[in-house]
């Protein structure tokens, strides 16, 4: 049998985090069906400590932009209906605030997209040429993007300063350049200058192989991945860990490998208890199929059996996305406004735009606050 991967190295020991033994040895467990059975029975254990260890102290959502995104890859091509081949999903960023397990206070930044970035993934670079051959291409633009806030623009409404940010991490590195995050000794191609950190001294938390993957992209992976978006980024401003992690009370990143063999998701607890945030789906009808209005969608989940519909544009290992997302569903507690709901806050959130009907999300959260955001933890 494949041996768990060790997760306790000298940097978790640094940043006060530990590894969680409740899911050691799960994503080996063979036959498939089994290790399903598995993830589920880890989730449901961990779930009842990880709720007993405490709450974060406080959390804040702030919308980044509103980018574009085919339909056929959202619900894994069950959409029934002719529609619009693009819908819009919003990005947020997530500050977490919380104690580690040393005792410290700590500042976490989730999904903080640099959207000049994202545009340079060459799925997007491609899409934007086509828009640009198509007449009425620009309306298009319009009807799909929309900026809201860069990351230094949240910090400043949080009354936050770069200096205050310990960490910050993505769910996975689609569509991210680091060096325009964490800063480089080289300028970016078309820039005159290198970039400065966004966030001070701030190291970023990646899983090994999210940062393996990009250090190597496979020819199925290129599309979504800035190649050489780590030219001239210090090594050192990279934490890596293997598996799952709880960085403190009530905080947790939580390896959900499949939509990329590294993604993992925000597992935080919160007075109205747990909430996930991941993009293994960009709505909650991704993860609740059979409550979906969109069309197709709870035919998909009747069809065939499954109890979720994966956001699908990728195909590293959809068996494994499929545990995943179970993964999250079994940590997620009911909503407190509609006990059928979970509370899942997909990293992306597909636009609730009465433009992309019939494509629009059967329920939205729209983000997620509690506690107060306070500048000088550090």
């Amino acid at each position: 049998m494949v041996q768990p991967a060790q997760q306790s190295g000298p940097d978790l020991t640094e940043i006060g985090a530990r590894p969680i033994p409740e899911f050691d040895g799960v994503h080996d467990v063979w036959p498939r069906g089994k290790r399903l059975a598995a993830v589920r029975r880890a989730a449901a254990a961990y779930k009842e400590r990880f709720k007993a260890q405490g709450q974060v102290r406080a959390v804040k959502s702030v919308d980044i932009a509103a980018a574009p995104y085919p339909v056929a890859y959202a619900f894994h091509n069950a959409v029934s209906v002719p529609t619009l081949p693009l819908i819009s999903m919003i990005n947020r960023m997530i500050t977490v605030q919380y104690d580690d397990w040393n005792g410290a206070p700590r500042t976490l930044v989730f999904e903080p997209t640099v959207p000049d970035g994202s545009a340079q993934a060459p799925f997007y670079q491609n899409l934007r040429k086509f828009m640009d051959k198509v007449p009425g291409g620009d309306l298009i633009g319009k009807a799909v993007l929309k900026y809201y806030n860069e990351p230094g623009d949240v910090l400043t409404k949080l009354g936050l300063s770069a200096d205050d940010i310990d960490f910050c991490t993505f769910d996975h590195l689609h569509v991210q350049d680091p060096r325009m995050i964490l800063g480089s000794t080289e300028a970016i191609e078309g820039e005159n200058t290198p970039r400065r950190p966004l966030f001070g001294d701030a190291r970023m938390l990646v899983h090994s192989r999210e940062l393996a993957t990009l250090q190597s992209l496979h020819p199925m992976q290129w599309a979504w991945y800035i190649d050489g978006g780590l030219g001239g980024v210090d090594p050192a401003k990279f934490v890596t860990f293997d598996g799952d992690i709880e960085l403190g009370p009530g905080l947790t990143l939580l390896w959900t490998p499949g939509h990329t063999d590294g993604n993992h998701s925000l597992v935080i607890n919160t007075p109205d208890g747990v909430w996930v945030s991941s993009e293994n789906g960009i709505s909650l009808d991704n993860w609740q199929p059979e409550l979906s209005k969109i069309p197709g969608v709870r035919k998909y989940h009747e069809r065939f059996g499954r109890e979720i519909c994966p956001n699908a544009n990728t195909l590293e290992d959809s068996l494994d996305q499929y545990d995943s997302m179970v993964k999250e569903k079994t940590l997620a507690d009911p909503g407190k406004r509609d006990p059928r709901r979970l509370q899942i806050l997909p990293s992306t959130e597909l636009a609730p735009w009465k433009r992309f009907w019939p494509v629009v999300p059967t329920h939205v959260h729209g983000g997620i606050g509690y506690g107060e955001i306070k500048a000088g933890l550090r």
